[in-house]
């Protein structure tokens, strides 16, 4: 019994410290965002990766940007002295989807997507996505809610959760000028790429890159690459850019009034088609009605909208129209015709 107890308070010190991952997805695949968190931790915190101390990472919060198979293996965290228990990750290769000016999120399944949901995760939160299926269906698509924060991870699941779709992950920013990195994590001993981009053109005619403040490159292009990542490349970086920006006009459906109605999208492809949507009340969802060539004679009322769909997306929704339905009574004037009273004897 004592040995017992002694082993019993060992292995509770040495489970001090776990690592835990956020979002808590079952299947990780290739460009997904992780968040390793170190339970319990100290003032200071050591990770290992496959039994290797990984001395670039000192924080409780391990944040890998965009996974890869490179980031399958073992975790273990290190705090006051305590090693965790290994925490294993398997990243599955494949491949995220581009993504476009307009958030459009489509999800395919050959088996069906019957009891599927979608799911985003914004800052703190984890929401559910109700999705609009037919039982026969094997794809659906979908525009989530406007985004509101920087970064925001979208997935989707089966009923039980076993399975699940590949993450799609939004970044935004209120700035035109935008500093980005390759779409792979900061690797010691690799190459690393960043690129200072402007929303809505690539007339860019003058660079400057900073680190922590300090000009590192007075007159460059508009990509910055660090042949071989070391320690002393840490910091905070940012860029300046000149540039020549041509405003475009939104890809938007405009929705017209004359005998029926008419949508059009003057800047979508040519071999664009419109889908027709119709609501009765404020407070209901869009209900899709058909697909034609942009033209449409209302049967009902209602608050109607379109969008231009085409091979590769789809336009923003259109300005919406109520058609009202008016009731006509036909009033019919009858003559009044003279009678007599007849007296019965």
């Amino acid at each position: 019994m004592p040995m017992l107890n002694c082993m019993s308070s060992f292995l509770l010190s040495l489970l001090a410290s776990l690592v835990s991952i956020s979002p808590n997805l079952k299947h990780i695949f290739s460009g997904d965002l992780l968040f390793l968190s170190c339970g319990d931790s100290g003032t200071s915190v050591k990770w290992y990766f496959n039994d290797n101390e990984v001395k670039t990472q000192t924080y409780k919060t391990w944040k890998i940007a965009v996974a890869t198979s490179k980031n399958t293996g073992s975790y273990q965290c290190e705090s006051n002295g305590q090693k965790s228990e290994i925490f294993s990750i398997e990243v599955l290769e494949f491949k995220l989807p581009k993504l476009h000016s307009s958030v459009i999120l489509m999800l395919e399944n050959d088996a069906g997507l019957q009891a599927w949901r979608c799911w985003v995760f914004r800052g703190t939160e984890t929401k559910k996505i109700m999705l609009r299926l037919e039982k026969s269906s094997t794809n659906v698509v979908f525009q989530p809610r406007e985004l509101t924060v920087s970064e925001t991870i979208f997935w989707c699941t089966d009923k039980q959760e076993q399975l699940r779709s590949n993450q799609i992950i939004v970044r935004t920013s209120g700035k035109e000028v935008s500093l980005e990195m390759d779409p792979l994590p900061a690797v010691a001993g690799e190459s690393l790429t960043l690129s200072c981009l402007v929303w809505g053109t690539d007339q860019i005619t003058h660079t400057v890159f900073y680190k922590n403040g300090t000009i590192l490159l007075p007159n460059a292009k508009f990509t910055h690459t660090i042949s071989k990542v070391t320690e002393s490349d840490q910091g905070s970086y940012k860029c300046k850019a000149i540039f020549t920006y041509v405003a475009q006009a939104s890809m938007k459906a405009d929705l017209s009034e004359n005998i029926g109605m008419s949508c059009r999208c003057s800047h979508c492809p040519s071999d664009a088609s419109y889908n027709w949507y119709r609501k009765k009340d404020d407070g209901q969802l869009w209900q899709f009605l058909e697909n034609n060539n942009g033209l449409m004679m209302p049967k009902e009322s209602g608050t109607y909208g379109c969008r231009a769909v085409f091979r590769n997306g789809m336009s923003f929704f259109s300005n919406s129209h109520v058609c009202e339905f008016l009731l006509l009574f036909l009033l019919m004037n009858f003559d009044t015709f003279p009678y007599r009273h007849i007296n019965k004897h």
